[in-house]
Formats: C-alpha cells, sequence, structure tokens
C-alpha cells in the first residue's frame, strides 16, 4: 500500500484545532492506546476505511474534508 504522510500531517492539524490529545482521540475512536493514533500521525501506519470515518466521527468533520485537506496538503508539498 502506498503512504500518504500527508495524512499524518492532516489528522494531526484537526486534533490540534479541535483542542484533543492523543490520548482522548484514541478513546473517543475506540482504539486502546493512542500508540496507533501517533503511528497514524507520524506517516508510518495508514488507516482503514473504517478508521477513517471513525477518526472523522470523533473529529466532527467529513471524511471527504479529510481527504481533501489531504490533496491540499499534497500539492503543497
Amino acid at each position: 500500500m502506498k503512504k500518504h504522510p500527508e495524512f499524518g500531517a492532516v489528522l494531526r492539524r484537526l486534533r490540534f484545532e479541535k483542542g484533543l490529545s492523543q490520548e482522548v482521540l484514541a478513546e473517543r475512536v475506540g482504539m486502546a492506546s493512542h500508540a496507533h493514533l501517533c503511528r497514524l500521525e507520524s506517516g508510518r501506519k495508514q488507516p482503514s476505511v473504517e478508521m477513517l470515518f471513525r477518526l472523522a466521527d470523533a473529529l466532527e468533520v467529513l471524511a471527504s474534508a479529510i481527504i481533501s485537506e489531504m490533496e491540499k496538503e499534497r500539492h503543497r508539498a
């Protein structure tokens, strides 16, 4: 699977904008710990489609908005 580091940058930015810690966001999406979220934000892991929707719900944004922000981030690089 191709890695998309821009996902991590967008996720981190949205989390900061919402004033959430990694621990709180991880809890909201049902992760056992924030370690997986850390790997997503660093770009070491990519989310499943299900996880993308869970993160979007927890951040109170549309999944399509996350993807749109990824596109913008990709074209900035």
